[in-house]
This record gives C-alpha cells, structure tokens and sequence, in this order.
C-alpha cells in the first residue's frame, strides 16, 4: 500500500488536481459557511444554484462558448449520447454521417443504425485505427442532418488535428477525452459532448454544448429525459442534477484558470507528450501504435511486440506507482493517458522507468 499518492494514468476515472481534491476536502461537511456538504444540497436551493450558475459562467468563459449555444449537464454519459443525437437530430433528413476511428465512434454509429440511415464518412479499422483520416478522405453527404466524429480516440491514442469542413451540415463531436485540453472553435460545432471524467470531474456527469437551432427537432417518439428541448427549458433541472459533480467541475475550471487557460493547458500537454514521445521514439524496446501525425496528446499507446513483457511491464510498473498502464483489452500493449491533471513529474518518472525496463530485457 503507497502512503503517497501514486501517478495514475488511467483513461477514466481519471487524476484531478491535487489543488482541486484538497479545496473539495476542506469544504466537504460545510460548504461556504452553510453548514452543509454540497452532496447534501437540494438542487433547488440557492445554495446550490449558485454553485450551478458559476459553473456554467466558468465552462462558457473557460471554453468561449458563444451566445448561439446553450450548456448543459447531463448524465448518462457520452453513451446516452449516442442515443440522444440521432433522436433529437436525424429526423430533419433521416440520414447522418459518422466517421468510425475507434471504439467509441464504432459504438456511436451501432447506436445511430437504430434511427437513422447512417452513412460511414471515413473508417479507419483497416489500419488497427492507427490514423486520423484528411479532408480528402472523408466520404461527406450533402443530405445528412449531421457529420459526427470523436475527437480523441482514447483506446488508439489518435487524435483529430483539424475539425472538418462539412459545408451546412451540422458537427456532432464527442470530445469527452481531450476537451479542456486546449481551446477550440465552438462555433464552428452543432453539438460538442463529453463525459467528465477524464478532464473536467468525477464520472457521473456530462457536458453537453448545442447550438440553440438545433434544439426542438427531436423525434415524436424521443423520450421525454432524452429531449434536448426539455433539457434546455429546464436548464438541465428536468430530474436532480449530479450536482457534486458540477461543483468540483467548477473547481477545476478554476484550476485551470489559474494555469493560463486552455492556451495554458495546451502548452503544458504538449510538453508532457513530447517527454514520453520523444523517448518512444528512440527506444529499441518499446515502439508507439499511432502514426506520428496522429498521436494523441491524451492518450499514448505503445507495445514491446512481446505480449508476456508488455504483461510484465505493467505489473512492475504499478508496483512502483505508476498505475494504470495496461492497454486496453481490444488492443493489449500499454497506455498512458495524461489528461490534464497529470503532473510533468508524472510523464518523467515514467520514462526514467521505461529506460531501466529497457535495460533489463534488451
């Protein structure tokens, strides 16, 4: 058992901030004063709305949200996403496009089938999906009520570098692994989605970004909790909110403000992902799974080409708390996911590890 805390790089749950967890823990039995614990709040009282509409105010402030779009929590993670689009957004034509790059937009698109003609833009299975396909890859219909794509895939470790050109037709981009990692244009997106837990709070808690014109074009059979039109009216108050979960995302928009914004955090990502790239790249042990031109700066994915010494790996590795690093069951290898809240610290240790497991089995 570690008496500190060890360097976790799961791909979610993920690490928050320490900062973060030590402001929760100091308000955790009496928040501000009220003598209560934010868990034990009505969702109605004033208490907790004001937590609500800060957090709201940080995510459009921290993000740039323009006043075309609304903000809301949800839950039912990004999962619950994939049933709520198609619902409230295919019906206009009846057909959308998705572009398959992993396992999450694989899923998304299985989903979809269930309401919808869904037409596969781009797949990027016959590689392992080891690429981001270009512009001029994508296979685009001028008659789909939406293009949806994820913007991190975090079982592969790729990551789209652009956002696509789709002319009128709407962009749906689930973004729950690499949102807050750096700023992006939200206008240029119809719906933006992700489950908080990776960069923005403990799992139970979706934020979702709509344009205002898509919202009330929901299917006559959408359930009434599935609605966005519902959500927005209700100002996602239609059932009790994860309301903990919206107060520690408010805590770490705050963290993040302090560290320079989203230009801050981009900064700092890339620098941890050069640590870990840069050594991968020159290892005669271990090798990356991503093309170069499509590495994540969330999510890095690497193998020793032995599964038995990849197993091993990962076992020594947790014994020296670096925890988390076995790949995904579809995949194997190893991952490291270095979210936010990963410390520089976290990307060093590892590699200086990485060196000295080289040395042993060369």
């Amino acid at each position: 058992m570690f008496t500190e805390r060890i360097y976790n790089f799961s791909a979610g749950p993920s690490m928050l901030p320490e900062e973060v967890l030590q402001k929760a823990a100091s308000e955790l039995l009496n928040y501000g004063g009220t003598g209560t614990s934010v868990m034990e709040m009505s969702h109605r009282s004033k208490n907790f709305l004001a937590i609500f509409e800060e957090t709201k105010h940080l995510l459009k402030s921290v993000l740039n949200v323009p006043d075309s779009h609304e903000i809301l929590f949800l839950q039912g993670g990004a999962s619950m996403q994939f049933s709520m689009i198609p619902l409230n957004l295919i019906g206009k034509t009846g057909k959308a496009d998705y572009a398959i790059t992993g396992n999450f937009s694989k899923l998304a698109v299985k989903e979809g089938k269930r309401y919808g003609d869904i037409h596969i833009a781009a797949d990027t299975e016959d590689e392992n999906n080891t690429y981001i396909p270009r512009q001029g890859d994508l296979s685009l219909s001028s008659d789909a009520s939406y293009f949806h794509y994820c913007a991190n895939n975090t079982i592969y470790g790729t990551e789209w570098d652009y956002v696509p050109e789709t002319g009128d037709v709407p962009i749906v981009s689930d973004m729950s692994s690499n949102i807050l990692s750096k700023s992006i244009d939200v206008a240029k997106y119809g719906i933006i989605y992700a489950g908080a837990q990776k960069n923005m709070a403990p799992a139970g808690l979706t934020a979702v970004i709509i344009d205002k014109a898509l919202i009330g074009q929901e299917m006559a059979h959408t359930p009434t909790m599935l609605s966005y039109k519902t959500q927005v009216e209700k100002d996602s108050m239609y059932n009790t909110p994860p309301t903990y979960n919206i107060y520690m995302l408010g805590l770490v928009l705050k963290w993040i403000k302090a560290k320079g914004g989203l230009a801050g955090m981009a900064n700092y990502n890339a620098e941890k992902a050069k640590i870990l790239y840069d050594y991968l790249d020159e290892s005669a042990l271990f090798k990356g799974c991503a093309r170069p031109e499509a590495r994540s700066l969330m999510n890095v994915t690497f193998v020793t080409g032995d599964p038995e010494l990849d197993a091993s790996f990962a076992k020594e590795a947790e014994a020296r708390g670096l925890s988390n690093l076995k790949g995904h069951r579809n995949v194997g290898g190893m991952r490291a996911s270095i979210y936010n809240a990963m410390p520089m610290e976290g990307l060093q240790t590892l590699v200086a590890f990485m060196k000295e497991f080289e040395a042993k089995h060369r």
